[in-house]
C-alpha cells in the first residue's frame, strides 16, 4: 500500500492548520458535540464514536480542558445546536476526486457553498458516490519518528498485536492502517504504550493518486482546498492529489 505522498499531504495541511489552531479545535469540538448527542452519551467508555473523536482531538493537541467543554456542552440541554452530517463529492482541476465532509444547521446554505468551491476553480460537484467507489475508509494513525528512536520491528509488531492492518515507514513517521471497526481499539493500545500521535482518525484513504502538470490547475486546486478547510461547516475534506513537490 502506497502512502508516501498521502503522508506527505498531511503534513501540508497540519502546517497549514498550526497557524489555525483555533478553528481546528472548534470544528473537532462540534464533532465531539454531535458524538455525545448521537452516539449515547458522554461516556468514551460507552459511545465508541465520541472515542474516536477524543483520540482526533489528543492528536490534534487540544486542550483537555476544551475536550471536557465539549462533552458538556453535548449533554447539556441547554445547547440546542443541530447540525447533521452531510458529505459532498466532486471533481477539481483534471479530474482530481475530491471528499467534502460537513456538519451543518443549514444544508442550503452549505450545499450552495460547497457547489461554488468546486465551480469556482475548475472543477464540479457531482452525485453522491460519484468518487467515493475510488477511495478506502481507514483507520490511519500517524506515529511521530522524529527523533528515529523507534524501532520498526518494535513499532509494527506492536501495531498489529493490537489488531492494525498493516504498518509502514514513511519519512520520520510510521502509519497505521486499520478497519474503522478496530480503530479505536488499535489506538488505544498504542496510546498506552507511550506512542505519540501526529494524527490519528479513521480517513477516506485513495487507491490511487493524480498528479496536476498545469501551473494554473494547481495553483486552482489549493485554493479550492483553501475555501474548503476556511469553510466553518466543513468538517474533513479528502482528496487523491499527489501534491507532492
Amino acid at each position: 500500500m502506497s502512502g508516501h505522498s498521502k503522508w506527505h499531504n498531511i503534513q501540508k495541511t497540519k502546517g497549514a492548520a498550526d497557524a489555525k489552531r483555533g478553528k481546528i479545535f472548534t470544528k473537532i469540538a462540534r464533532e465531539m458535540i454531535v458524538a455525545v448527542k448521537e452516539g449515547g452519551g458522554g461516556d468514551p467508555a460507552n459511545n465508541s464514536r465520541l472515542a474516536a473523536v477524543i483520540t482526533k482531538a489528543k492528536a490534534a493537541n487540544m486542550p483537555n480542558d476544551n475536550i471536557k467543554r465539549a462533552i458538556e456542552k453535548g449533554m447539556g440541554s441547554g445547547d440546542s445546536s443541530n447540525y447533521e452530517s452531510i458529505t459532498y463529492e466532486g471533481y477539481g482541476p483534471c479530474g482530481v476526486a475530491v471528499i467534502v465532509e460537513t456538519m451543518t444547521d443549514n444544508r442550503n446554505r452549505t450545499a450552495s457553498e460547497m457547489r461554488h468551491y468546486f465551480d469556482k476553480y475548475g472543477g464540479n460537484m457531482g452525485m453522491a458516490g460519484c468518487v467515493s467507489w475510488s477511495f478506502d475508509k481507514k483507520g490511519v494513525i500517524i506515529i511521530d519518528n522524529e527523533d528515529l528512536k523507534l524501532d520498526e520491528d518494535t513499532v509494527m509488531m506492536a501495531s498489529l498485536d493490537a489488531g492494525a492492518d498493516d504498518c509502514v515507514t514513511e519519512d520520520e513517521t510510521f502509519v497505521v492502517y486499520t478497519s474503522p471497526e478496530s480503530f479505536q481499539a488499535v489506538a488505544s493500545a498504542l496510546e498506552a504504550q507511550g506512542y505519540k500521535f501526529l494524527s490519528a482518525e479513521v480517513e477516506m484513504v485513495p487507491q490511487n493518486y493524480i498528479k496536476l502538470a498545469g501551473e494554473d490547475d494547481v495553483k486552482n486546486m489549493n485554493k479550492m482546498l483553501e475555501m474548503f478547510e476556511d469553510n466553518d461547516d466543513v468538517q474533513n475534506v479528502w482528496h487523491n492529489w499527489d501534491n507532492e513537490e
